[in-house]
């Protein structure tokens, strides 16, 4: 029973991190077809943002929640007005240009912050079931994300701004037309795209040590879930976390945690191959 319930808690917690990791980029790839390859990076720079912030005598989870997601998302805008808005529609070059930023982000925080491993202590201690120690903070991050996809679904179906935001997305010319500034629409959704970002490299940050190649760690993970989950932007992100964090965990446990990132990635590649428009594109279509 004991280990029922832990392996439970790890299959909830690999949910969780795959959707927080994923939730950036499927804001930004999912909503606005740009392929940032330096997702990872905005990630990188919400956990250094944290440690930062942290080691200046700022309360670890204000750091987190909000410090964090707002430095990255501001990083995000200048990036969105300097370079990424005057690619829009052009994928190899927004590929190349992402991938140009990436390069130039590890070089400015290796400048910064040096080659060395940092990190900050996990704020939410483990505790004991049975024989086996459960790691407290998997507790948060479960209930971040289910905050996280909860709030994102409720702002982009029932609200306006959520309303513009995806009519914008889907034709801009229209919009418009009705006197919105798709320039200003997509300027903010960059933003929340890269404070999201941020917000997942912040909450993940007290697990690892932190490095200005974190990022690379990241970038995979996100791609694939995005991919995997087709059109539908929630369900999307909620279908095909739950399949490869299950997946991920039964080899994890079974195995090995190497074995488990191998079944993660050819689960993947099996169901693109059966599933090209990911599960959404099969199933729930229609939905958010």
């Amino acid at each position: 029973m004991d280990l029922s319930f832990v392996i439970l808690v790890e299959i909830f917690y690999a949910v969780a991190s795959l959707a927080l990791i994923s939730a950036g980029l499927a804001v930004v790839f999912g909503m606005m077809k740009v392929i940032n390859l330096a997702h990872g990076e905005f990630m990188m720079m919400g956990g250094y943002a944290t440690i930062t912030a942290v080691h200046l005598g700022v309360n670890v989870f204000v750091a987190m929640l909000i410090i964090a997601p707002l430095i990255v998302g501001l990083i995000g805008l200048v990036v969105e007005r300097l370079v990424i808005r005057h690619l829009y529609g052009r994928l190899v070059d927004t590929m190349l240009a992402t991938w140009g930023l990436s390069l130039f982000f590890i070089g400015m925080a290796t400048m910064i912050f040096g080659n060395t491993t940092t990190s900050i202590t996990t704020p939410i201690t483990g505790f004991a079931v049975g024989d086996y120690q459960i790691n407290g903070y998997n507790f948060f991050i479960i209930f971040v994300s289910a905050v996280l996809l909860i709030s994102m679904y409720v702002l982009l179906k029932t609200t306006r701004i959520g309303l513009i935001a995806r009519g914008t997305m889907q034709r801009s010319d229209m919009a418009a037309a009705l006197g919105y500034s798709p320039d200003r629409i997509y300027m903010a959704t960059f933003f929340c795209g890269s404070a999201l970002s941020g917000l997942a490299g912040a909450v993940l940050a007290p697990l690892v040590g932190l490095v200005p190649t974190s990022g690379g760690a990241y970038i995979a993970k996100a791609f694939i879930t995005v991919i995997a989950g087709g059109p539908s932007l929630i369900v999307g992100l909620i279908s095909s976390s739950s399949l490869f964090g299950v997946v991920n965990q039964i080899f994890t446990f079974g195995i090995s945690p190497v074995f488990g990132d191998v079944a993660l990635l050819i689960a993947a590649v099996i169901l693109l191959r059966l599933l090209p428009q990911g599960v959404t594109g099969k199933f729930f279509k229609g939905k958010m």
